[in-house]
């Protein structure tokens, strides 16, 4: 009887490798697709996840400072439609005042402090600390159920100077190919080397 590949086995280093050039060649222009001009603007545009409101709110208000000047209703009415606005509202209102209380206003530019923030996990600390501090990411964005455990194997994987640029790779990759509902796997660069595809095309020859 055939059997199905283990989907849970690691890519070699030398893969993985050759994954990431294959990405870097499919999007050479992969970046930061957040709107922000500071530190403090790039951690309320992840916390939040949309472009569109930022670019309007932060013309009124830059800084974390400023934030404590709108009460939870107005900040409310400048996202309501985000999912789960009133959340949110709250999580920015309050890493605003402990950035105004405890850190002079400024975002400070460690992964302790920034995951004590209100509304702050470690994805959202990676992605600040990549992008507005230049600290390699940790690339926690996989499908393992463990995301601890799959950070420390990619980080055990990839170069250190190649976190950052890998964490770009990966998120452009994942909106534009590997989509969550349907990802396009007939038109994937890296298809050949994809434990997903590989399942799943073994699983449709046996049928």
């Amino acid at each position: 009887m055939n059997t199905l590949p283990d989907q849970s086995k690691r890519l070699s280093q030398k893969t993985i490798g050759q994954v990431l050039k294959i990405l870097a060649a499919t999007y050479p222009e992969a970046h930061c697709e957040l709107n922000y001009q500071t530190p403090f603007q790039l951690l309320i545009a992840t916390v939040k996840k949309v472009n569109e409101v930022t670019s309007i709110l932060f013309k009124n208000y830059a800084t974390a400072q400023d934030f404590l000047y709108l009460t939870q209703e107005q900040l409310e009415e400048y996202i309501r439609q985000i999912g789960l606005y009133r959340n949110k509202a709250k999580n920015i209102l309050g890493l605003c005042h402990m950035l105004v209380t405890q850190y002079q206003g400024e975002v400070p530019n460690n992964f302790e402090d920034l995951v004590k923030l209100p509304g702050v996990g470690r994805k959202t600390a990676n992605v600040v600390l990549s992008n507005a501090f230049g600290v390699p990411n940790r690339i926690g964005l996989t499908k393992a159920e463990d995301v601890n455990k799959t950070e420390v194997q990619l980080m055990e994987s990839i170069p250190k100077d190649l976190w950052s640029k890998a964490h770009h790779l990966l998120i452009w990759h994942g909106r534009r190919t590997c989509t969550a509902r349907n990802p396009q796997c007939q038109i994937c660069p890296v298809q050949p080397n994809c434990l997903y595809f590989r399942k799943n095309k073994k699983a449709k020859d046996i049928c």
